[in-house]
Formats: structure tokens, sequence, C-alpha cells
């Protein structure tokens, strides 16, 4: 898999909705290392099914899963306990890998309200020309400063452990396109309608009782 990895982003737009759905958003600065490279999941650790995402925040069909599809899955499922998500950043493109950085960087409280940030407004960051200054922009929503995102990109632990996650990926799962998704150990691939996610999870809840 080739990635040329630039650092791009831009202005953000549906930021409001993003506030409002994780709160916690607005507080400051970046975390440690440790918090910055650990499994981000969301929903209960406990949820009888589990479902790993594998996307690229540069991914178009990605971002149409996270405007469509994804509201109702975690309306349905995971808020009701029965499906807890893994998202694991699986860089492809230019911008994709700055954006995956400045996520988890902001931690596991803000990481999934940064990341639909980044997908409601991909098709403005992906074209920016000036795209440090861009990425800035966008990071001082999630309570980032400029100072905290040159920190964020140079950090080369971070960059090794997200490569490493990309790679695996491949390894253990054949992904190869974004988004691909594994419920209870069954792949997935693509931008699918919910009523194939919805059946897939309802299957995996049976099996699981």
């Amino acid at each position: 898999m080739s990635r040329n990895f630039v650092f791009q982003l831009t202005v953000v737009i549906f930021i409001s909705t993003a506030l409002i759905n994780y709160p916690k958003i607005g507080e400051a600065g970046i975390v440690s290392i440790h918090e910055s490279t650990i499994e981000m999941f969301l929903g209960k650790s406990d949820a009888p099914v589990t479902m790993i995402e594998y996307a690229s925040l540069g991914c178009s069909h990605c971002a149409d899963f996270h405007k469509k599809t994804y509201p109702k899955i975690k309306e349905e499922f995971v808020k009701k306990g029965k499906l807890k998500i893994i998202f694991r950043n699986f860089p492809l493109g230019t911008p994709s890998l700055a954006a995956a950085m400045i996520a988890n960087c902001a931690g596991p409280k803000r990481f999934f309200g940064m990341i639909e940030i980044f997908f409601q407004s991909q098709q403005q960051w992906g074209r920016s020309k000036t795209p440090i200054d861009s990425l800035k922009k966008v990071a001082r929503f999630g309570g980032i400063t400029g100072a905290d995102v040159d920190q964020c990109i140079s950090n080369e632990h971070l960059l090794k452990y997200i490569q490493e996650v990309a790679e695996k990926g491949q390894k253990q799962f054949q992904i190869n396109s974004t988004p691909s998704f594994i419920i209870n150990g069954k792949i997935i691939s693509g931008a699918l309608p919910y009523v194939d996610f919805k059946k897939a999870i309802d299957s995996a809840l049976k099996e699981a009782n």
C-alpha cells in the first residue's frame, strides 16, 4: 500500500453538531503519548458485540458512512449497550495521516468528536492550499493550539503507532480499502446501507446470546 503523508487540513463545517454530541471536545491541549496511542472505542467496554472500523479520514466513502449510517448505528446499538465500536486509523492519501494524528492527540474523551469534525468538513480541508494553517484552524475547535499541532504532527512515536495499526489491519484482516468493518470476526467492505449493518449486528447479537 502506498502512502504519501503530507500534513494538510482546513476550515471546519458543522462544528456545532460535533460540539453538541461530544461536549468534552472543548477541553484544551493534547494528551500524553500513552493516551494518544491506546485503542479508541465508543460504547460499553463489555458490550456483547464489537465492530472494528478501519477508516481513512480523507476517504469520501468513510465520510458518507459517518454522515448517513453511523448515527443510526450509534443510536440503535451503541447507546443501548449492545455494540462497542473500535476505530482504527487506516490513512490513505495526503491529508489523512495529519487528521489521524490530531484526533489521537486529542485523546480518548475527544477523539470521536474530532473525527466527526474531520469527516463533516472533509471536502473543504482536503483541498486547502495552505495545509498547516488550515489544520491549525480546525484543531482550535478541539481546544488544540497551533503549538500543540506542531508538537503532535512531529511525534515520531505516534506516527509509527498509526502506521503499525494500519499494517496490522492489512496482515490480520487483509484490509486494503476503506471503510472496512469487522463485526465479531466477519468482514464488511464499503459504506453499505444501514440495513446491511443492522442485519450483521443483529446476527452477531443472536450468536452472542
